[in-house]
């Protein structure tokens, strides 16, 4: 029964998460909020995490190619680290670093330098690890909070600049925002079911712009395959699920050209020991409608390394 009532709980978290209205063009350009299946890790990791992303912008009013179409990349390099504190609580840290482009019949543009670092706190609610005849059942909730600051280096004038362009080619957002967070995991021996939820909550910059509040989530499927006895390869297929609501500028005017949708289907693959963890995960878009038609996010890779300790 206490299995039962705890399976229910995490499900409810997943669907009040995602029948909330919520990217910063999901997933592009100055937040991501992905995090998948964590390193394997007792008290500490650190790593690094390259994630890959490409937008369309500028596009006419049915969502066509123009003559000022604009081709933009986002690459980030990610400094990122957990810490347990005991069994109950955890700690995560987001350093990146961005590098933007942008080309076009008018001209290219580059944007480098450092994004917003986030921190994310989570508590463990449970961890229950049960017999199921000759199989065994582990499965965890992890409920927490976070905080982005405005570490990275933003432009009023680039909002200026695109009028029916998203005000997404920012190296970070200037506002203090928040996030609601929620982790579970659900494995019957070496077959696992992975649900990260993760609710942004933007405030205004200095200069009168709110981004949107946004909304990610991502449930992976994965399988653990034991090999020499010493590594584990985690092939995981699943979902990727971003939503944002409009930006706000000067307080009380809403942006057109700003919020939306997009579902990516995820492969990826997992590989850890002792020593070290190994992942790369590629997501193809199959569902989007972004900044009121006027944007286009293309396919993303994401590769990532991380050392316990």
């Amino acid at each position: 029964m206490m299995m039962k009532k705890s399976i229910g709980l995490a499900f409810f978290l997943m669907l009040l998460g995602f029948s909330a209205l919520a990217c910063d063009i999901c997933g592009c350009g100055v937040g991501s909020y992905y995090i998948g299946i964590l390193p394997e890790y007792n008290k500490r990791f650190v790593g690094l995490r390259y994630q890959y992303k490409t937008l369309q912008t500028h596009l006419g009013p049915q969502g066509q190619i123009t003559p000022l179409t604009t081709d933009e990349t986002y690459q980030t390099a990610e400094l990122w680290g957990g810490v347990n504190f005991g069994s109950k609580f955890r700690i995560l840290a987001f350093v990146p670093y961005n590098i933007n482009k942008r080309s076009s019949q008018e001209g290219n543009g580059k944007k480098n330098g450092l994004g917003d670092i986030a921190l994310m706190g989570y508590y463990n609610l449970f961890t229950q690890t049960l017999p199921l005849k000759s199989k065994l059942l582990v499965h965890s909730l992890w409920l927490g909070a976070g905080i982005k600051l405005p570490t990275g280096k933003y432009e009023p004038t680039e909002k200026l600049a695109v009028q029916e362009s998203p005000n997404n080619f920012q190296l970070g957002t200037a506002s203090t925002d928040f996030t609601l967070n929620a982790a579970y995991d659900i494995r019957l021996n070496d077959l696992g079911f992975n649900l990260n939820v993760n609710y942004k909550i933007n405030t205004a910059n200095s200069y009168a712009y709110r981004y949107g509040n946004k909304l990610t989530g991502n449930a992976l499927l994965y399988y653990k395959f034991r090999l020499f006895h010493k590594i584990t390869l985690a092939p995981n297929v699943g979902i990727l699920y971003d939503t944002a609501t409009k930006d706000i500028e000067n307080n009380k005017y809403t942006v057109d050209v700003s919020g939306g949708h997009s579902a990516a289907l995820i492969t990826g693959v997992e590989i850890a020991s002792s020593k070290f963890s190994l992942g790369a995960n590629y997501q193809n878009i199959i569902s989007q409608e972004l900044a009121n038609n006027r944007a286009k996010a293309g396919n993303r890779l994401m590769i990532h390394l991380s050392v316990p300790f």
